[in-house]
């Protein structure tokens, strides 16, 4: 039972491309696995799998059934697949266990000891003739040698390391959609002193996820990084980094040929590992971007929106597919990051084409048996783009049901403001108006005295935060809710962050250049003049002027130096933010790569994809955790 090592041989520094190349290979059982097979999966590895491929895109391809390895209903059989959730429809059940003991079983699961614990149970009474075996990521010695000891049978015909283990959810933005990062990051600043057994467990569990998640992504595009920095304000950014270090130079399977074979030069690439606590306002502010704005209003996870409940809704709307993965959904694929009033008219044309394409092809325009066959060649295609018309029609709906009822356009300007500009009098008279208000909803009032609180934490001599608080109780907050107002300050204030937040490491020229920007720009932007934190360290990466003391070198041997003078600027740049990434970053990094095409390229990797309400529930938990 050798254990190969598969490299993707792609070049291009794509996420979706990567992994949809080990996905093509995994269902041949990578050209070993002919004939119909069944695809055993566990929980993470499913959802890697529905980021880029359909179920029925799957099923095409010699795959007779999919099924968890971790369902319960299996007892030596194999499950139906009814909890897979691979598709918003189940799969369907087949005949007993003993009719598919002549397939050959696709096993893509992460190299954990639970799963190598349910492979050893399925090896000592196995359903399937042959085991085909890739693993996500690095199997430790360990657990390949208690994989080897139990194959008593000799069913195992191959086992590899597929290096996918993170979801590509847009072609530049990785997820390990794990959550609770906030928590690593707290225990960590508090120097795990006083952590808990339990705590202990679960620091280092969400710790090895982001570290073998972040070695998946280096290992998925094939990328040895030349030089690594981390931000200095956080510990967890420097262990990590120290770690990927390590992981570089002990193991053989990072000594691949450097650089990307791009055109545009040698492939310098650079690892920049980032913390959440860095930038605690943009996962707050409401978005006004196709995607951002599904997940901050709707929810998207793992591509899936979940509809059910909207007002008058189809029953085959009520769970919908928004993929950036090529050939899933064009129209999402273009729109992805354009603006709410941009939305609105595309969709506008997508209907208008689809009525002009209908009534082409109406059945009172069929005169002869020549139309009628050209009418069912063009059937399913009209019938597909009928579904992608009203699952986009459905989702614009709501979104605007959404803005209107909940007053988000008051809300979101006002946010900006307090994001972007210093007026201490001002914004507390406003603020103090809508925490008052009848008509603004809780959630948004809990946002709105965060971001205050987080702007002007040091105010002086005034500091009206107490006061801010008490008016949110007045207001409606829940004071369970109130309280996460101390809890963001003691994650992010300014005691614990960078100096990024606000400005405050930029000069006075560039402070002023962007005030004036702003003001030029005018009311049309007024929703989108907010820039996270991200996009000024990525200037300062490709102009030469991130500074050393914010985000330090790690040297070979775990050294950190300050002296960045002579680094070399990348034609590259992976960074990974421990803690959670926003969409209103990931579509400021595509804007980037657009307009940078062929000069630099950024991939934005994180520990999930936060919206407002991701992120206040993981701030709830550094609650109950003190």
């Amino acid at each position: 039972m050798p254990m190969q090592s598969i490299m993707d041989s792609s070049e291009q520094l794509d996420g979706i491309t990567a992994i949809r190349s080990y996905i093509d290979r995994l269902v041949t059982g990578d050209g070993r696995c002919h004939g119909m097979k069944v695809l055993l999966l566990d929980g993470n590895t499913t959802q890697i799998l529905s980021c880029v491929s359909t179920q029925s895109e799957i099923l095409s391809r010699e795959v007779y059934l999919v099924s968890r390895l971790d369902d319960p209903a299996r007892s030596g059989g194999v499950s139906g697949g009814s909890n897979n959730n691979f598709n918003s429809h189940s799969l369907a059940l087949h005949e007993e266990s003993t009719h598919i003991g002549h397939m050959k079983a696709v096993c893509f699961l992460r190299p954990t000891e639970i799963n190598v614990g349910l492979l050893v149970k399925e090896l000592s009474n196995p359903t399937f003739a042959e085991y085909h075996i890739f693993f996500s990521g690095i199997v430790p010695p360990p657990l390949l040698q208690l994989l080897a000891e139990n194959d008593s049978q000799e069913r195992v015909r191959q086992v590899q390391e597929f290096y996918a283990d993170f979801l590509p959810i847009n072609p530049d933005l990785l997820s390990l959609n794990c959550r609770n990062t906030l928590l690593l990051t707290s225990l960590m600043e508090g120097g795990g002193g006083g952590m808990q057994q339990q705590q202990q467990q679960q620091h280092a569990t969400l710790y090895e996820r982001n570290l073998m998640g972040l070695q998946s992504m280096l290992l998925a595009m094939k990328r040895q990084p030349s030089t690594i920095r981390y931000q200095k304000s956080s510990k967890l950014s420097r262990q990590l980094a120290h770690d990927i270090r390590e992981s570089m130079a002990s193991d053989q399977i990072f000594h691949f040929v450097r650089g990307s074979g791009r055109q545009v030069g040698s492939g310098n690439m650079l690892l920049l590992i980032l913390d959440r606590m860095d930038d605690p306002v943009t996962p707050l502010l409401s978005q006004w971007t196709y995607q951002a704005m599904v997940h901050e209003l709707l929810g998207l996870n793992n591509s899936r929106v979940i509809l059910r409940g909207v007002p008058n809704i189809s029953k085959e709307l009520e769970e919908v597919v928004l993929s950036s993965a090529p050939g899933l959904d064009s129209f999402f694929q273009r729109h992805r990051n354009s603006n709410f009033g941009e939305l609105g008219e595309a969709i506008q044309k997508l209907l208008q084409d689809y009525q002009a394409r209908t009534k082409e092809h109406s059945v009172s325009n069929l005169k002869s048996i020549e139309d009628m066959q050209q009418f069912m060649e063009k059937y399913p295609e009209l019938r597909s783009q009928s579904h992608t018309v009203s699952k986009h029609v459905a989702i614009m709906g709501e979104l605007a049901r959404i803005v209107e009822v909940c007053s988000l356009m008051d809300i979101s300007a006002f946010e900006q403001d307090l994001a972007c500009s210093e007026d201490q009098a001002g914004h507390l008279r406003v603020l103090m108006t809508k925490l008052e208000s009848m008509t603004v909803k809780i959630p948004d009032k809990l946002r709105l005295g965060m971001l205050y609180a987080l702007r002007y934490e040091n105010a002086t001599p005034n500091n009206a935060i107490p006061a801010v608080k008490e008016a949110m109780k007045r207001g409606g907050v829940p004071p369970e809710s109130v309280a996460l107002v101390d809890a963001i300050l003691r994650y992010a204030g300014s005691k614990t962050r960078g100096p990024g937040l606000y400005g405050t490491n930029k000069d006075i020229t560039s402070k002023l250049m962007k005030s004036f920007m702003s003001s030029v720009q005018g009311v049309s932007n007024v929703y989108s003049q907010h820039s996270p934190v991200l996009m000024d360290t990525i200037e300062g990466v490709v102009k030469g002027k991130l500074r050393g003391e914010t985000h330090p070198l790690l040297l070979p041997g775990g050294v950190s130096s300050y002296n960045v003078e002579n680094t070399a600027l990348p034609q590259e740049i992976l960074i990974f933010m421990v803690g959670g990434v926003t969409y209103e970053e990931s579509t400021k990094v595509s804007q980037f790569n657009q307009a940078n095409n062929g000069k630099v390229r950024v991939i934005l990797g994180g520990s999930t994809v936060h919206n407002s309400t991701s992120f206040l529930e993981e701030l709830k938990g550094l609650m109950n955790s003190r």
